[in-house]
């Protein structure tokens, strides 16, 4: 990996927390799109900082374009896209003056999303898709990376606005700060000083392009084949558009954790993009964290099994040969622990607790190899050996 860009999204990560309570999976969730170059939707009431939290996020990459913009049932495509030019009118073209307006912007913030009316709605299409700006019937290219679209609600059926609802990759809920403490801490921060920026818009790009080289396990694949067909089986059936989308997404996670490949534990940010309707949202996530966890769980069953096995053997082959070789062996399972606990940090808590496991399980094996034929004892595994 390029020196110190990942380190930068620790930068960006760690200044947005430190001005927003209670936002930790927005913020590495607005990094992701970013990274992947897809859009993301947040719902909720207004007062939640979801305007505020992309802004500082503008301000943190030097050199991006940002446009923000709240639509109303009569915004007018000018607002968006911006106004006729009249030079032009008078030749004959029909040609819009984009300069500060959306087509040039990097990062674009749409507050109330789904208030977009027929009049603004299909060239909003185009651009979030194809990245192209039709301007006098001519396609240009925008420089767009991501559209963050923010509602109170979502939006109702048979208001004709399915096809821009699917084109938020990833979907969040946002609510007011619960916790008490994080509640007076932001009543206390004035939150008056300039963020300085943590990079560029050229290290942004570089960090897109890394993201677009991670290396996805076949494992991945299984089992997002194993999540397509579970959701079906629960009537849920993203398209495999949305699918085939959600591999930058993926990548982009796997780069936010300083890695070089996606790993099963990237699946979890699907939850956030699998569903179709919100009353589906439960069994997506369900369903996607089952699998996200599998990679550790699966590796933390094995060294048990493993670790059980040699135990109960040395029970049986009191043999000091026995004895050197089951605790070499339990030496190896305790590197594998520790290995899995630096790569995931945040499962730390029952990798250490098996990791202790393995550790009396390794001191029953010496003890039960160290003494024959005797009165029974308990040993620090709970596994009773003779003495």
């Amino acid at each position: 990996m390029e020196t110190n860009l990942p380190d930068k999204l620790d930068d960006m990560i760690n200044t947005l927390n430190a001005r927003f309570f209670e936002r930790d999976s927005e913020i590495e969730a607005l990094l992701i799109a970013v990274l992947a170059r897809q859009h993301i939707l947040m719902i909720g009431p207004s007062g939640t900082a979801k305007s505020a939290l992309v802004m500082e996020l503008s301000k943190l990459i030097k050199g991006t374009d940002y446009f923000q913009w709240l639509l109303t049932r009569f915004s007018t495509p000018e607002e968006l896209f911006g106004p006729l030019s009249l030079k032009d009118l008078e030749k004959g073209v029909y040609k819009r003056n984009t300069e500060t307006k959306m087509p040039e912007a990097h990062l674009v913030f749409l507050d109330e999303i789904f208030k977009a009316n027929s009049a603004i709605l299909n060239s909003l299409l185009t651009i979030l898709n194809e990245r192209y700006f039709y301007n006098d019937g001519s396609p240009v290219k925008v420089p767009l990376m991501s559209v963050i679209g923010a509602s109170n609600e979502y939006p109702e059926e048979g208001e004709g606005l399915d096809a821009l609802f699917d084109r938020f990759l990833l979907r969040f809920e946002v609510d007011y700060i619960a916790d008490d403490g994080n509640f007076i801490s932001m009543m206390k921060h004035s939150g008056t000083d300039e963020p300085a920026p943590v990079m560029t818009l050229e290290e942004l790009i570089q960090l897109q392009e890394m993201a677009e080289r991670m290396v996805i396990q076949d494992d991945v694949y299984t089992a997002l084949s194993k999540i397509r067909n579970e959701l079906r089986d629960e009537g849920i059936r993203p398209s495999d558009r949305r699918f085939k989308q959600s591999l930058c997404v993926l990548k982009a996670r796997a780069l936010l954790q300083k890695r070089q490949s996606v790993l099963m534990e990237d699946l979890v940010i699907l939850e956030h993009s699998l569903w179709e309707t919100p009353d589906q949202k439960d069994a997506v996530s369900s369903i996607v964290r089952r699998h996200a966890q599998d990679a550790v769980i699966r590796m933390l069953e094995t060294i048990q099994h493993e670790a059980n096995e040699m135990l109960q053997k040395a029970a049986q082959d009191k043999s000091e040969e026995y004895g050197l070789e089951a605790s070499e062996k339990m030496k190896r399972l305790k590197e594998d622990l520790n290995r899995l606990r630096a790569q995931y940090e945040d499962r730390s808590v029952e990798i250490e607790i098996l990791l202790h496991k393995v550790n009396a399980m390794q001191q029953d094996i010496i003890l039960s190899t160290m003494y024959g034929d005797g009165e029974a004892e308990k040993g620090p595994s709970g596994i009773f050996y003779r003495m």
